[in-house]
């Protein structure tokens, strides 16, 4: 590589390790000392070869670090997406646990509300069945009631019959005259007795 290249492209001018050891600096009068510039020519190619391979280390790990960039970037986008969807499903999962609830709470209500319903019903059964009951101890009273009253009856007109006349002879029974033990039936002292109590009186004495 001559001075010429090196002056006619600056711009796309690309020096690299074996450019410097080719260099040609030429000759001239009174020039450098050819021994130290081909030192420092070798110089200048170890370290432009340093230069490249640490350029190349850059590039690799600029390259390695976009790689690293990329997976996350993926990575990233891909939590973001989990995240999306992880939110997505607690809202259907808060949804849906919502709808249950309230279907919980109705059915609840509802069997609530039958068993409101039958327990009414159960109520009712038995208050006709104790106004049953009322009625049938009414009309057993009554019944009682009735037959007291009749036997009292019996036992006031008894009280009321005229004692009989020891005083009369006896005489031989007729045809129109009433039997021998009628008769010596009649001829009884008659005892005021009172009737004796039961608990029939306290039954009657109740429905008073």
């Amino acid at each position: 590589m001559t001075d010429e290249n090196f002056q006619g492209n600056p711009a796309g001018f690309h020096f690299t390790a074996l450019d410097a050891r080719r260099y040609d600096f030429g000759n001239a009068l009174r020039g450098y000392d050819r021994t130290r510039v081909d030192q420092f020519r070798d110089q200048v190619a170890e370290e432009l070869e340093r230069l490249a391979r640490a350029n190349q280390e850059l590039d690799q790990k600029a390259r390695n670090f976009h790689e690293q960039l990329k997976s996350f970037r993926e990575r990233d986008k891909a939590l973001n997406e989990a995240l999306v969807s992880a939110q997505q499903l607690r809202g259907e999962i808060r949804e849906q646990a919502e709808r249950e609830a309230q279907l919980i709470v109705r059915e609840a209500q509802q069997e609530a509300e039958r068993q409101v319903v039958a327990l009414r019903e159960e109520v009712a059964r038995a208050q006709q069945e104790l106004q049953g009951l009322w009625r049938t101890r009414r009309a057993y009273v009554s019944q009682m009631r009735h037959q007291l009253e009749r036997q009292l009856a019996e036992l006031n007109s008894a009280e009321q019959e005229p004692l009989p006349d020891f005083t009369t002879p006896r005489t031989a029974p007729s045809v129109d005259t009433e039997p021998p033990v009628v008769h010596e039936i009649r001829q009884l002292p008659h005892r005021n007795m009172a009737p004796t109590p039961s608990w029939l009186d306290a039954i009657v004495e109740d429905e008073r």
